[in-house]
């Protein structure tokens, strides 16, 4: 009897073991697959990753190519764009519940700040990940996904080096550009004993958002809209003047618009 319980126990060990190999060998496909599933149905977007390299002993790696795409009515590709990840994973935390990331790091980030009718892109996916969490995506409420899914505690996260790329209709197709001020977020999910996807996801782009927002505030972009409104509004004034001259003023009106636009620009 003792040795068939032994046995049992030797059995369940090697059990545990293969299991823990399967993992840790599955390691950079699991992340990848799940931050392309929980991030496309957290933020109802596209999200895409080329790759992901993680060691299964020290923890550390890199996510590769990772894309946020923009949602229907917005013109621009992507509204994030993050060519490395750097991170490190507490691997032995891997077996429980709530895994721990020791450390994220963001660097050189391309956000696109797209402006629309109804407010920016940043603002049309925040308000899905509001709208996520509001049904059931949270840590009280557990969407279907998330049900017997993992919690995640952040340590660290740190996004330097990045840059937005404003665009809008009254830019005729141009972008501006400005930096992205560096962000540094820590115990993210510390207090709760861990966050779901989702409400790590509302607390980074909601920082990111706000980074952004900041950002974009010191272009000034009311004076530009001004500047376009008033060049072509004076061409236009000069069409109801007479025909004769209409082609001039049009063209001289749209020109200093394209001038002033251009050297707003800087380019």
């Amino acid at each position: 009897m003792r040795n068939k319980f032994v046995a049992g126990i030797i059995i369940l060990a090697v059990l545990i073991a293969a299991a823990a190999v399967f993992l840790f060998s599955s390691l950079d496909s699991l992340i990848k697959a799940a931050v392309e599933t929980y991030g496309s149905e957290i933020t109802a977007t596209d999200v895409t990753l080329d790759k992901v390299v993680i060691s299964a002993t020290s923890g550390e790696g890199g996510l590769y190519g990772l894309t946020m795409g923009n949602l229907e009515g917005f013109e621009t590709d992507h509204a994030l764009k993050l060519g490395e990840v750097f991170l490190v994973i507490d691997t032995a935390s891997l077996a429980e519940d709530t895994v721990t990331v020791k450390e994220i790091r963001i660097i050189a980030p391309e956000i696109t700040y797209e402006i629309g009718a109804d407010g920016s892109n940043l603002d049309a996916i925040q308000k899905n990940v509001d709208s996520y969490l509001g049904a059931g995506g949270g840590k009280d409420d557990a969407a279907p996904s998330e049900d017997g899914g993992k919690k995640l505690v952040i340590d660290d996260l740190v996004i330097k080096g990045g840059k937005v790329n404003v665009s809008a209709s009254f830019l005729g197709g141009k972008t501006m550009t400005t930096p992205l001020p560096d962000l540094h977020l820590t115990d993210i999910g510390k207090e709760d004993d861990g966050a779901t996807p989702g409400e790590v996801a509302k607390e980074v782009i909601g920082a990111i958002k706000e980074s952004a927002g900041k950002a974009v505030a010191t272009l000034d972009l009311g004076a530009v809209a001004d500047t376009v409104e008033k060049g072509l509004s004076g061409a236009k004034d000069a069409l109801s003047e007479g025909a004769g001259s209409a082609g001039d003023a049009l063209s001289e009106g749209a020109g200093k618009a394209g001038d002033a636009l251009k050297g707003l620009l800087g380019n």
